[in-house]
């Protein structure tokens, strides 16, 4: 079982990287390095790439600021309705970031319903302040803040409470507890989250390419997405040198992370209870008005606005009694076949995806989690590379790895939904993987122990003991795959083709063309979906392990 599991993971992730790389560095089969020096003289490149790192850069400074605010306030201060709060907070992560940008491309501008309703709208013909290099980073920031949140909050968890109190019972002031004593042991998460959103901030696709293509701010994945489109197969060599430009730089985050962490000792000495929320007494209003404030500008304003979109007939008509209209959700649900069928094959690929990544994930996560060996550990790091890289570099593999039918079988899948499914399994494994490694971890392997000593093989262990008991981590797993799959755009931009289109795609396509109306109902509908799943865990309670969900305090 376990050479079919190490095949899989090699096929899904090992694979299609190895083709990148050798079609960057020997497309023609030998070694060369003209490719990369034609793409690297073009100006467009390095402009492209100043502007990557000006976003991510950008946005993650301001996603750091939000998030550690927050993790902060909702850990140190006694704030009611704590649980609302962190759920509202972490949706941006759990929603698409072109439904993100698109909510938020209602909201300012000539003809955004709420500034025309109040009358503060600017004139038609005014550029939307959005299409530009600090909108981008604005939108960035708010998406990726929960990351930054979800990894100091679980460090901030782990802080022993005897250390603050000593120092505050010594003299020292709540400020000076956090500069030194806090901030300096959460250094190890905090650094984590800054890397994961540098990571995702130069991978992203539906921000820039929503707000940047329009105000001709061109990015990485835009300039691939655009070279691509523009020149087909053709193009897979140049696009290749993209991606592992692109792919350089992520790395480049996640090793400056590394060196920085080798520095310092952050260990903690000895366990204890965690720390507990102060009293703010009289300022204890004022900061729940603030984050209520933060929460109503980034998450109510925008989904108003893309729900009166929704509900006009043509973009920019006001939204009165009169105008008032279901049409668009009407043709996007019945009439209009593309739409149709995007809303099927996404629910098809996400929901399949989410269950094959479970069958997977519940063997794998057991070997991962009870066997010790060099080639465990680096199946481990194997599984975890396309979610690691950005996603648009693990579209291109997949590209070149099934642009001609699979040899041996003659089968091909390129331009069909099986290479969006597999994209989706090799890239989201991950979510489902760590959740599992965590519940084997937490059993007592008595049970599974004496199941063998009795003669039960490694299958039936699994089936009849093992699997039952971390059923309920995979499940979440499993939830968090069909999340950000669903309506998921950065792989499926490259991947899909006509029969084979995804709510991403469509809306993509839809905004693309001036159906704003029509992509703001398909955006509603995903909104609606990913609240309702999330909703449901909360009703389950006590049976979602903690930890788990992370819209669950």
């Amino acid at each position: 079982m376990f050479a079919g599991l190490a095949g899989l993971v090699a096929f899904l992730a090992v694979l299609p990287l190895a083709r990148l790389l050798i079609e960057a560095f020997a497309p023609q089969g030998y070694p060369t390095i003209s490719i990369l020096e034609d793409v690297f003289r073009n100006p467009t490149t390095w402009r492209a790439t100043v502007h990557s790192l000006e976003i991510s850069f950008g946005g993650t400074i301001l996603a750091t600021a939000i998030g550690v605010s927050v993790a902060l306030a909702v850990s140190f201060c006694d704030i009611r309705h704590r649980n609302a709060i962190i759920f509202c907070f972490v949706l941006p992560l759990m929603i698409a970031p072109q439904v993100t940008a698109l909510a938020w491309l209602q909201v300012a501008g000539p003809s955004s319903p709420l500034l025309r309703a109040i009358g503060l709208a600017p004139p038609i013909g005014t550029p939307n302040p959005l299409y530009s290099r600090e909108g981008i980073i604005l939108l960035l920031g708010i998406e990726y803040a929960p990351l930054v949140f979800l990894t100091l909050r679980a460090g901030l968890r782990a802080l022993p409470r005897e250390m603050i109190e000593a120092a505050l019972a010594a003299g020292a002031g709540r400020w000076l507890v956090l500069r030194t004593i806090v901030l300096p042991l959460m250094t190890p998460p905090l650094a984590a989250g800054i890397s994961l959103t540098f990571v995702s901030c130069i991978g992203n696709f539906g921000i820039p390419a929503f707000l940047g293509i329009p105000g001709g701010y061109i990015v990485l994945p835009t300039l691939i997405y655009q070279r691509l489109s523009g020149l087909g197969p053709a193009a897979l060599a140049e696009v290749s040198a993209l991606s592992v430009l692109i792919a350089t730089i992520a790395i480049g985050g996640i090793l400056v992370q590394d060196y920085m962490l080798r520095r310092r000792d952050f260990r903690i000495s000895g366990t204890s209870q965690s720390i507990g929320p102060s009293s703010l007494g009289r300022w204890r209003l004022p900061l729940e008005t603030m984050l209520w404030f933060y929460l109503l500008a980034t998450l109510a304003v925008p989904f108003a606005s893309l729900v009166a979109v929704s509900l006009v007939p043509i973009f920019g008509v006001p939204l009165t009694w009169e105008t008032a209209s279901i049409e668009s959700y009407v043709y996007i649900l019945v009439e209009h076949g593309v739409s149709h069928r995007a809303f099927r094959n996404s629910l098809l690929l996400a929901g399949s995806a989410a269950i094959a990544i479970v069958m997977i994930s519940a063997p794998l996560g057991y070997y991962l989690a009870w066997r010790e060996s060099r080639a465990l550990k680096l199946l481990n790091l194997s599984a975890e590379l396309p979610y690691a890289l950005p996603g648009i570099v693990f579209a291109i593999a997949l590209i070149l790895v099934f642009l001609r039918p699979i040899p041996v079988l003659g089968i091909g899948i390129y331009n069909t939904v099986w290479i969006i499914f597999i994209a989706y399994l090799g890239r989201f494994l991950v979510l489902s993987l760590r959740p599992v490694v965590s519940a084997y971890h937490q059993l007592d392997r008595a049970m599974e122990e004496a199941a063998s000593a009795l003669g039960a093989g490694v299958l039936r262990r699994m089936r009849t003991i093992m699997f039952p008991l971390v059923a309920q981590s995979a499940a979440a797993g499993a939830l968090l795959v069909f999340l950000m799959s669903f309506s998921e755009l950065t792989l499926s931009a490259l991947l899909w083709s006509s029969g084979a289109e995804t709510l991403g795609t469509v809306m993509f396509s839809f905004q693309q063309s001036g159906g704003v109306n029509h992509a703001s109902a398909i955006a509603v509908v995903t909104i609606l979906v990913t609240l309702v799943l999330m909703l449901s865990t909360l009703l389950l309670g006590r049976r979602v392990p903690k930890g788990v969900l992370p819209w669950r305090d």
